[in-house]
Order: C-alpha cells, then structure tokens, then sequence
C-alpha cells in the first residue's frame, strides 16, 4: 500500500482528537497559571520568583506534549519521522 493509499480509521481518528483535546486542556491549564502569576507579578514583586519557576517546568512539559502528539500524527498519516514538519 503506498503513503497515498492510506487512510487513517474512525477509531485512530478519535483517539487523535481524544489526545489532542487533552493536550490542548493542559496547555491552557499552564498558561492560566503563568497568566494569573505574570499578574501578579506586576503587583507583587515576590511573584516573579515563582512565576519564573513555574514557566520553567511548564515550558518544557508543553513542548513534550506537542512533540508527543505530532509524533503520533505523524505515525497515524504513514509519515517517516524526520520528514514532516522539517525546516533544516
């Protein structure tokens, strides 16, 4: 079956957008959080600390998920890694 031929199930299909809307809920769960801190920062200087701290553990965490979920896209539409989304 060549890479044109290949279509991706209902059932893969679903558990994408299942994995998706989970990822997506987490992002917006780290960023309401470095939001909130980031305000009140601006109020309380002693915030700042915290909120650099918190964008240091959660910056990471988000990448890990996106890289996660693009590789199982990728997987599920038949792209060889390295390939899809390459900018070098």
């Amino acid at each position: 079956m060549s890479e044109t031929d290949q279509t991706v199930s209902q059932e893969d299909l679903a558990q994408l957008q299942k994995q998706f809307s989970e990822i997506k809920h987490s992002i917006n769960n780290a960023l309401a959080v470095m939001m909130a801190l980031s305000e009140m920062s601006q109020r309380r200087p002693d915030y700042a600390e915290k909120l650099a701290t918190t964008v240091l553990s959660k910056a990471p965490q988000i990448v890990s998920n996106l890289q996660e979920f693009t590789q199982a896209l990728n997987e599920k539409a038949g792209v060889k890694p390295g390939v899809a989304g390459e900018s070098r």
